[in-house]
């Protein structure tokens, strides 16, 4: 008899060889994604190479069919290739974009998944021969993957990790003796933001707690358009807390409790095509008799509208209201009813919207607004008037579009139709009388190859007026013959700053869309910080001009170099080859790039790298913290055509009834040559085809003019399919506001939070959920001894955030 024997493993092979066997569903699977991926990425790579892109994605294409072929022979060097591919793609990863987390994961999200895949134990046994040599080379690909991204997860290349010095860090004591208020939209007519209120510091911002919430009941309506925003922020004089919400109704509130003491409700009536709906603040004033009233008992006595809330209409009507009771001062206007319409060359409702508070001196009220953009030539005036501030007589005009700015028509005549405007907050200082414009540009805004040099020499840059009598003190362009609405976005902020000789000099500080900071003296205009001409980009459309140069101020958050294919982003190597497609079919040359009919990339785009946030600037410590946002648009001119005619249907003149109802989309553009469409630059996914970051917040040392430190801001929490907690730095609308308690608080963020952070070190120290979107500017303010801190969380329409009506105040809990 004989035993048979065993037969003998191989000892170098340390895994058993697979029988032959009828192809697994996880093979089919696994080879149809190889062949799927492979294809695309060849056939997408051809077309990337085709339009001068990286050949990256040709290679991975043939790599990935070569494994699908080797998968399906069974062979174990499908293993050695793929692992190949991926240490090859993460080199590849890390040469464009360096150890930047975000940037590296779309490059290598998927391979690393499907690498994981590949040595599954019921997967790699259905190859033939010795398996383990050739999955060890996916094994060191998944290692150094891995380790490369946890090593970018907290080494963050985009961030400054500064700390303001020590000599900085004490303010000086505040002589203001309302320094528990917060008595204009920026604290002061001169926007600085800031409170010298410290009893919410560093040490204990964690413990804020919810002291009250307000609920307007003022939501969107069927007749609003989308653009609908709540923007506001509320001002803060004695007791009394006055906002309103985006159909301009006004609230007095209880500042310590929040309780509603009157209401006013002008009766807005909108339609969809209005291009916003969205009221960002209310204006005080108050007589020297009011001023010198410090009791109550002497206040009660005032005589009506002695202190009076000054608010501004969509509709272009302004309103004063008395302070105390919220009935109309009947000696202003029409009842208190002042009709901004009055000469205005188009008077359709909705067309010219007075959207944020107006300046308000001893004896002026100074008021602007906004026109519809890109509808078309036949649009109001951005005439820009000063009217008394006690019966609302005309005083003054200043039309930056007229030969003779300051000529007043008569009722027969009007203002010029198209004159450049000046929409966000303006600034005062009443030592000089002075009040600064930041200024828009004539629309149609992407073509502008009919503008008079009327229209042109006051369009987008910092205007200074005499308060009392609008004539001109000087004038400073941040962007000649502006193409891309790069106006100036945000409320100018004065600062006092003191020269190498220690003289003290009155700055002002104009953040710009470009993501230049603009820094003048405010007395003449004349430069503080250099901003030297640069030759930008030329090639205009048909009809139209470039300037040859552009002023580059050298204090700026704009890109150290132009964008790059190695720039584009997505959630996955897919979505990011079609975004790297698409921008090297955009025309884009950086900066200024002409608008055309091919379509070209905006960066900074429409947004703006600043927005009406403007600077938060500690003016104890000579600090400004900062918000900006970096998010690509894409413009494309649109001929005239059969679907794109020259004129608006008759039946539809006027902006009111048919305007676009938005800042983006189709924009008409009646009566030049070209329609125009803005977005921004977004995947097939809905995804920014830029990398992250979108958002950041930053602290400039006014001394040095340095940026101290800088850091992302904001998660996809409510961007994304699922509530991840990402901090990836988000797209804002809103500003910050800081504090002497070396705290500054920002919402803005496309995510439902308020934030609080170190000004010394832009570490977030505490956060709070809203119920909606916070796309305000906070403020604080002091009553009954306690310091608060108000937000408005109701959304923005446009922006995509939640909707609501909420005023929630924050506070310390009190001491047990």
């Amino acid at each position: 008899m004989t035993t048979d024997t065993p037969p003998q493993r191989n000892t170098r092979d340390p895994l058993p060889k697979p029988v032959p066997q009828r192809a697994s569903w996880t093979r089919w699977l696994t080879i149809l994604f190889a062949a799927l991926s492979g294809l695309y990425l060849l056939v997408g790579g051809i077309w990337l190479i085709s339009v001068r892109g990286s050949p990256y994605y040709v290679i991975a294409g043939i790599a990935m069919l070569a494994v699908a072929w080797l998968v399906f022979q069974r062979n174990r060097w499908a293993l050695a290739l793929y692992g190949l591919l991926l240490i090859g793609t993460l080199a590849w990863a890390v040469s464009e974009s360096g150890f930047d987390f975000w940037a590296l994961a779309p490059r290598i999200d998927v391979l690393v998944v499907f690498g994981v895949w590949l040595i599954l134990p019921f997967i790699y046994r259905q190859f033939i021969g010795a398996v383990m040599p050739a999955a060890l080379v996916i094994g060191i690909g998944l290692i150094a993957s891995a380790t490369i991204l946890v090593y970018a997860a907290y080494n963050d290349p985009q961030q400054i990790n500064g700390t303001l010095s020590a000599e900085q860090s004490s303010p000086t004591p505040d002589s203001d003796p309302r320094a528990g208020d917060w008595p204009a939209y920026g604290r002061t007519q001169g926007g600085t933001r800031y409170s010298p209120l410290a009893q919410i510091n560093e040490q204990n911002v964690k413990n804020l707690q919810i002291a009250w919430t307000f609920e307007t009941g003022d939501r969107k309506g069927k007749n609003d358009p989308q653009e609908i925003t709540d923007e506001v922020t509320p001002i803060k004089i004695g007791s009394m807390l006055y906002l309103c919400s985006p159909h301009q109704k006004l609230f007095a509130l209880d500042a310590a409790t929040g309780k509603e003491k009157w209401r006013f409700d002008p009766g807005l009536k909108t339609n969809p095509g209005f291009q916003h709906v969205t009221c960002r603040g209310v204006s005080y004033h108050e007589t020297a008799a009011a001023s010198a009233a410090t009791t109550t008992q002497a206040q009660a006595a005032l005589p009506m509208c002695s202190r009076r809330v000054i608010l501004p209409v969509n509709n272009g009507h302004l309103y004063e209201l008395d302070a105390a009771t919220g009935q109309r001062c009947a000696g202003f206007g029409n009842n208190g009813d002042l009709d901004l319409q009055h000469l205005e060359p188009v008077k359709t409702s909705g067309a010219y919207e007075p959207t944020s508070p107006p300046i308000v001196t001893d004896k002026v009220i100074v008021v602007a607004g906004s026109v519809t953009d890109n509808f078309s030539v036949s649009e109001p005036s951005g005439a820009i008037r000063g009217f008394d501030v006690e019966t609302g007589k005309l005083l003054w005009a200043f039309d930056p579009g007229a030969h003779a700015p300051n000529a007043i028509p008569d009722d027969q005549h009007s203002f010029v139709a198209n004159s450049p405007n000046s929409w966000a907050p303006a600034a005062y200082d009443p030592k000089l009388d002075l009040v600064y414009l930041p200024m828009g540009v004539s629309t149609p805004d992407i073509w502008g190859g009919r503008r008079t040099p009327d229209m042109e020499r006051y369009a987008s840059g910092l205007l200074a007026l005499h308060a009392s009598t609008g004539k001109l003190a000087w004038f400073y362009q941040t962007v000649h013959h502006d193409l891309w609405d790069m106006d100036l976005p945000a409320q100018p902020t004065l600062v006092d700053l003191k020269d190498a000789n220690g003289n003290i000099v009155p700055a002002v500080y104009a953040p710009a869309k470009t993501g230049n900071i603009f820094v003048l003296d405010r007395r003449t205009g004349k430069l503080i910080v250099p901003a030297p001409e640069e030759p930008v980009p030329q090639g205009a459309a048909p009809g139209d001009r470039v300037s040859p140069t552009q002023p580059y101020s050298q204090l700026t958050f704009r890109p150290a170099q132009n964008l790059r294919g190695a720039d584009m982003w997505g959630a996955t190597m897919y979505d990011q080859l079609v975004c790297r497609v698409m921008f090297h079919r955009l025309r884009y040359e950086g900066p200024f790039t002409p608008p055309s009919e091919q379509g070209t990339l905006v960066f900074p785009g429409n947004l703006g790298m600043f927005e009406w946030g403007g600077l938060a600037i500690d003016t104890d410590r000579h600090i400004a913290i900062a918000n900006p946002i970096a998010l690509p648009f894409v413009s494309r001119l649109i001929p005239r055509g059969p679907h794109n005619p020259m004129e608006p249907p008759a039946a539809s003149q006027g902006a009111g009834q048919s305007g676009t109802g938005t800042e983006a989309g189709v924009q008409p553009q009646y009566g030049v040559p070209f329609g125009v469409t803005l977005n921004p630059f977004l995947s097939p996914l809905g995804l920014p085809c830029k990398e992250p970051a979108w958002g950041y917040v930053a602290a400039l040392d006014l001394e040095t003019n340095q940026i101290v430190w800088k850091k992302r801001i904001g998660t996809v929490r409510d961007s994304s399919p699922l509530p991840l907690p990402f901090r990836m730095g988000m797209p804002m609308l809103g500003g910050p506001m800081t504090t002497a308690g070396h705290v500054f608080f920002i919402g803005a963020t496309a995510d439902n939070y308020l934030r609080a952070f170190s000004t010394d070190t832009g570490r977030e120290l505490w956060r709070a959920r809203l119920p909606a979107g916070g796309q305000a500017t906070p403020m604080t303010y002091e009553a009954n001894g306690k310091q608060f801190v108000v937000i408005a969380a109701g959304g923005h329409g446009s922006f995509g955030t939640k909707l609501g009506d909420y005023i929630v105040a924050y506070a310390l809990p009190e001491k047990q």
